[in-house]
Protein backbone atom coordinates (compact mmCIF):
# COMPACT_ATOMS: atom_id res chain seq x y z
CA UNK A 1 0.00 0.00 0.00
CA UNK A 2 1.27 3.49 -1.12
CA UNK A 3 1.81 6.04 2.10
CA UNK A 4 0.40 9.18 0.29
CA UNK A 5 3.28 11.76 1.94
CA UNK A 6 2.53 15.31 1.68
CA UNK A 7 5.10 15.49 -1.54
CA UNK A 8 2.88 13.07 -3.26
CA UNK A 9 -0.44 14.33 -1.99
CA UNK A 10 0.76 18.20 -3.92
CA UNK A 11 2.31 16.78 -6.58
CA UNK A 12 -1.36 14.74 -7.42
CA UNK A 13 -3.01 18.28 -6.64
CA UNK A 14 -0.65 19.93 -9.16
CA UNK A 15 -1.57 17.77 -11.70
CA UNK A 16 -5.05 18.06 -11.19
CA UNK A 17 -5.50 21.65 -10.94
CA UNK A 18 -3.16 21.29 -14.32
CA UNK A 19 -5.05 19.05 -15.84
CA UNK A 20 -8.66 20.17 -14.97
CA UNK A 21 -7.25 23.87 -16.42
CA UNK A 22 -6.32 22.56 -19.47
CA UNK A 23 -10.08 20.24 -19.49
CA UNK A 24 -12.64 23.56 -20.22
CA UNK A 25 -15.32 22.90 -21.56
CA UNK A 26 -14.48 23.46 -25.23
CA UNK A 27 -11.35 20.69 -24.80
CA UNK A 28 -14.21 18.93 -23.45
CA UNK A 29 -16.67 19.11 -26.73
CA UNK A 30 -13.89 18.85 -28.94
CA UNK A 31 -13.13 15.54 -26.99
CA UNK A 32 -16.89 14.95 -28.00
CA UNK A 33 -16.84 15.95 -31.34
CA UNK A 34 -13.68 13.85 -32.47
CA UNK A 35 -14.73 10.64 -30.53
CA UNK A 36 -18.12 10.29 -31.23
CA UNK A 37 -18.62 7.48 -33.27
CA UNK A 38 -15.76 5.58 -31.89
CA UNK A 39 -18.02 3.54 -29.64
CA UNK A 40 -19.94 1.59 -31.63
CA UNK A 41 -22.21 -1.81 -31.52
CA UNK A 42 -22.53 -3.52 -34.74
CA UNK A 43 -26.30 -3.18 -36.64
CA UNK A 44 -26.02 -4.08 -39.97
CA UNK A 45 -24.46 -4.58 -43.44
CA UNK A 46 -25.00 -2.28 -46.55
CA UNK A 47 -23.68 -1.41 -49.34
CA UNK A 48 -20.16 1.16 -49.28
CA UNK A 49 -21.33 4.38 -50.59
CA UNK A 50 -18.47 7.04 -51.67
CA UNK A 51 -17.46 9.22 -48.21
CA UNK A 52 -17.94 5.93 -46.18
CA UNK A 53 -15.28 5.17 -43.38
CA UNK A 54 -13.17 2.65 -45.74
CA UNK A 55 -11.76 0.84 -42.20
CA UNK A 56 -15.34 -0.32 -41.74
CA UNK A 57 -15.43 -2.15 -44.94
CA UNK A 58 -16.13 -6.18 -44.34
CA UNK A 59 -13.15 -8.18 -46.70
CA UNK A 60 -14.57 -11.30 -46.48
CA UNK A 61 -18.34 -10.12 -47.13
CA UNK A 62 -16.61 -7.33 -49.71
CA UNK A 63 -15.55 -11.00 -51.75
CA UNK A 64 -18.44 -13.00 -51.75
CA UNK A 65 -20.28 -10.33 -52.73
CA UNK A 66 -17.85 -9.00 -55.40
CA UNK A 67 -18.47 -5.65 -54.41
CA UNK A 68 -17.64 -3.47 -51.23
CA UNK A 69 -19.72 -3.81 -47.93
CA UNK A 70 -19.20 -2.07 -44.96
CA UNK A 71 -20.33 -2.87 -41.25
CA UNK A 72 -23.12 -0.11 -39.93
CA UNK A 73 -23.20 0.47 -36.38
CA UNK A 74 -25.31 2.32 -34.34
CA UNK A 75 -23.10 4.59 -31.50
CA UNK A 76 -23.40 3.71 -27.97
CA UNK A 77 -24.17 6.13 -25.26
CA UNK A 78 -20.51 5.59 -23.35
CA UNK A 79 -16.98 5.18 -24.57
CA UNK A 80 -14.33 3.04 -22.91
CA UNK A 81 -11.00 5.10 -23.08
CA UNK A 82 -7.87 2.81 -22.05
CA UNK A 83 -4.32 4.19 -21.14
CA UNK A 84 -1.45 2.10 -21.66
CA UNK A 85 1.79 3.97 -20.45
CA UNK A 86 5.11 2.38 -20.58
CA UNK A 87 6.97 2.72 -17.25
CA UNK A 88 10.06 1.54 -18.17
CA UNK A 89 13.62 2.21 -17.13
CA UNK A 90 13.36 5.08 -20.00
CA UNK A 91 10.55 6.50 -18.00
CA UNK A 92 12.45 7.48 -15.65
CA UNK A 93 14.50 9.67 -17.21
CA UNK A 94 13.90 13.90 -17.84
CA UNK A 95 16.07 17.25 -18.36
CA UNK A 96 12.82 19.99 -18.24
CA UNK A 97 11.94 19.38 -14.68
CA UNK A 98 10.12 16.76 -14.81
CA UNK A 99 10.43 13.23 -15.59
CA UNK A 100 9.01 11.09 -18.47
CA UNK A 101 6.72 9.31 -16.41
CA UNK A 102 5.60 12.89 -14.25
CA UNK A 103 4.26 13.97 -18.16
CA UNK A 104 3.11 10.66 -18.64
CA UNK A 105 0.72 10.91 -15.63
CA UNK A 106 -0.06 14.49 -16.53
CA UNK A 107 -1.08 13.92 -20.23
CA UNK A 108 -3.05 10.77 -18.46
CA UNK A 109 -4.74 13.05 -15.90
CA UNK A 110 -5.68 15.44 -18.88
CA UNK A 111 -7.35 12.59 -21.44
CA UNK A 112 -9.24 11.25 -17.95
CA UNK A 113 -10.54 14.02 -17.29
CA UNK A 114 -11.77 15.11 -20.57
CA UNK A 115 -13.48 11.45 -20.36
CA UNK A 116 -14.91 11.68 -17.51
CA UNK A 117 -16.52 14.92 -18.35
CA UNK A 118 -18.27 13.14 -20.92
CA UNK A 119 -19.55 10.21 -18.59
CA UNK A 120 -17.31 7.64 -20.38
CA UNK A 121 -14.74 4.98 -18.51
CA UNK A 122 -11.24 5.14 -18.36
CA UNK A 123 -9.12 1.89 -17.37
CA UNK A 124 -5.45 2.20 -16.84
CA UNK A 125 -2.46 -0.22 -17.69
CA UNK A 126 0.91 -0.06 -16.68
CA UNK A 127 3.52 -1.90 -18.67
CA UNK A 128 7.47 -2.34 -19.20
CA UNK A 129 8.37 -5.69 -21.09
CA UNK A 130 5.59 -7.32 -19.44
CA UNK A 131 1.98 -6.16 -18.11
CA UNK A 132 2.51 -4.29 -14.39
CA UNK A 133 -0.35 -3.19 -13.07
CA UNK A 134 -4.34 -3.06 -14.73
CA UNK A 135 -7.17 -0.52 -13.48
CA UNK A 136 -10.50 -1.68 -14.39
CA UNK A 137 -12.25 1.00 -16.62
CA UNK A 138 -14.41 3.21 -14.21
CA UNK A 139 -16.26 6.93 -13.65
CA UNK A 140 -15.12 9.60 -11.33
CA UNK A 141 -12.89 11.99 -9.92
CA UNK A 142 -11.42 9.60 -7.15
CA UNK A 143 -11.12 7.24 -10.04
CA UNK A 144 -8.48 9.08 -11.96
CA UNK A 145 -6.91 10.49 -9.30
CA UNK A 146 -6.28 7.24 -7.99
CA UNK A 147 -4.92 6.30 -11.70
CA UNK A 148 -2.55 9.37 -11.80
CA UNK A 149 -0.76 8.30 -8.11
CA UNK A 150 -0.10 4.94 -9.90
CA UNK A 151 1.77 6.25 -12.51
CA UNK A 152 3.60 8.47 -10.20
CA UNK A 153 4.38 5.60 -7.48
CA UNK A 154 4.35 2.18 -8.75
CA UNK A 155 7.03 0.38 -8.75
CA UNK A 156 7.46 -2.22 -11.92
CA UNK A 157 9.34 -5.29 -11.91
CA UNK A 158 10.23 -4.88 -15.46
CA UNK A 159 12.82 -2.31 -17.04
CA UNK A 160 12.44 -2.92 -20.49
CA UNK A 161 10.16 -2.06 -23.15
CA UNK A 162 7.83 -4.88 -25.08
CA UNK A 163 4.49 -2.72 -26.46
CA UNK A 164 3.78 -5.89 -28.36
CA UNK A 165 2.55 -7.49 -24.76
CA UNK A 166 1.16 -4.48 -23.89
CA UNK A 167 -1.27 -4.66 -26.58
CA UNK A 168 -1.71 -8.46 -26.90
CA UNK A 169 -2.96 -8.13 -23.08
CA UNK A 170 -5.17 -4.88 -23.71
CA UNK A 171 -6.52 -7.67 -26.81
CA UNK A 172 -7.47 -9.95 -24.19
CA UNK A 173 -8.64 -8.02 -21.26
CA UNK A 174 -10.44 -5.48 -23.39
CA UNK A 175 -13.67 -6.92 -24.65
CA UNK A 176 -15.14 -3.98 -25.51
CA UNK A 177 -14.35 -1.81 -28.25
CA UNK A 178 -12.46 0.98 -26.98
CA UNK A 179 -10.21 3.94 -27.47
CA UNK A 180 -6.84 2.88 -26.45
CA UNK A 181 -4.12 5.74 -25.65
CA UNK A 182 -0.61 4.30 -25.99
CA UNK A 183 1.58 6.66 -24.31
CA UNK A 184 5.40 5.64 -24.98
CA UNK A 185 8.90 7.05 -25.62
CA UNK A 186 8.47 3.84 -28.28
CA UNK A 187 12.47 3.63 -27.80
CA UNK A 188 11.99 -0.13 -29.57
CA UNK A 189 12.40 -0.91 -33.44
CA UNK A 190 9.54 0.36 -35.24
CA UNK A 191 8.81 -2.86 -37.74
CA UNK A 192 8.17 -4.60 -34.24
CA UNK A 193 4.67 -2.75 -33.37
CA UNK A 194 3.17 -3.39 -37.14
CA UNK A 195 1.88 -6.52 -36.42
CA UNK A 196 0.70 -6.00 -32.84
CA UNK A 197 -1.11 -2.19 -33.62
CA UNK A 198 -2.62 -4.00 -36.47
CA UNK A 199 -3.96 -6.43 -34.55
CA UNK A 200 -5.66 -3.98 -31.91
CA UNK A 201 -6.45 -1.62 -34.42
CA UNK A 202 -8.98 -4.21 -36.29
CA UNK A 203 -10.79 -4.38 -32.69
CA UNK A 204 -9.93 -0.87 -31.13
CA UNK A 205 -9.23 2.93 -32.10
CA UNK A 206 -5.53 3.01 -31.09
CA UNK A 207 -4.09 6.76 -30.54
CA UNK A 208 -0.21 6.67 -30.12
CA UNK A 209 1.45 9.34 -28.13
CA UNK A 210 5.11 9.54 -28.32
CA UNK A 211 7.08 11.30 -25.19
CA UNK A 212 10.80 12.48 -25.24
CA UNK A 213 13.25 14.81 -23.45
CA UNK A 214 15.20 17.08 -25.91
CA UNK A 215 18.57 15.25 -24.16
CA UNK A 216 17.67 12.02 -25.52
CA UNK A 217 18.43 13.63 -28.97
CA UNK A 218 21.14 16.20 -28.71
CA UNK A 219 23.98 14.85 -26.85
CA UNK A 220 26.36 17.96 -25.50
CA UNK A 221 29.81 18.70 -25.90
CA UNK A 222 31.30 17.57 -23.06
CA UNK A 223 34.36 15.14 -23.90
CA UNK A 224 34.90 11.59 -22.51
CA UNK A 225 31.72 9.92 -21.01
CA UNK A 226 29.72 6.99 -19.61
CA UNK A 227 26.34 6.22 -21.17
CA UNK A 228 24.18 3.92 -19.94
CA UNK A 229 20.88 2.50 -21.10
CA UNK A 230 18.51 3.19 -18.44
CA UNK A 231 16.38 -0.21 -19.95
CA UNK A 232 19.14 -2.71 -19.51
CA UNK A 233 21.92 -0.99 -17.49
CA UNK A 234 24.28 -1.69 -20.20
CA UNK A 235 27.62 1.05 -20.06
CA UNK A 236 29.27 2.63 -22.83
CA UNK A 237 31.83 4.81 -22.97
CA UNK A 238 31.60 7.66 -26.08
CA UNK A 239 33.67 10.88 -26.76
CA UNK A 240 31.16 13.59 -26.98
CA UNK A 241 33.45 15.85 -28.44
CA UNK A 242 33.27 13.97 -32.40
CA UNK A 243 30.82 15.95 -34.13
CA UNK A 244 30.31 12.97 -36.23
CA UNK A 245 29.52 10.71 -33.54
CA UNK A 246 27.13 13.92 -32.23
CA UNK A 247 25.25 13.84 -35.29
CA UNK A 248 25.22 10.44 -36.30
CA UNK A 249 23.33 10.02 -32.66
CA UNK A 250 20.69 12.38 -33.08
CA UNK A 251 19.89 10.97 -36.40
CA UNK A 252 19.57 7.59 -35.37
CA UNK A 253 17.26 9.07 -32.35
CA UNK A 254 15.05 10.85 -34.45
CA UNK A 255 14.80 8.26 -36.96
Amino acid sequence: MTILTEELAEKIKRIEITARHLVTDSLAGEYHSVFKGMGMEFDEMRPYSPGDDVRRIDWNVTARMNTPYIRKYQEERELTVFLAVDASGSSDFGTTGQFKRELAAELAAVLSFAATTNNDKVGLLIFTDKPELIVPPRKGKRHVLRMVRDLLVFTPEGRGTSIESALDTINRVVKRRSIIFLISDFLVEPESLRRPLAATNRRHDVIALDLHDPMEHQIPDVGLMALEDAETGELEWVDTSNKAWREAFEARTLD
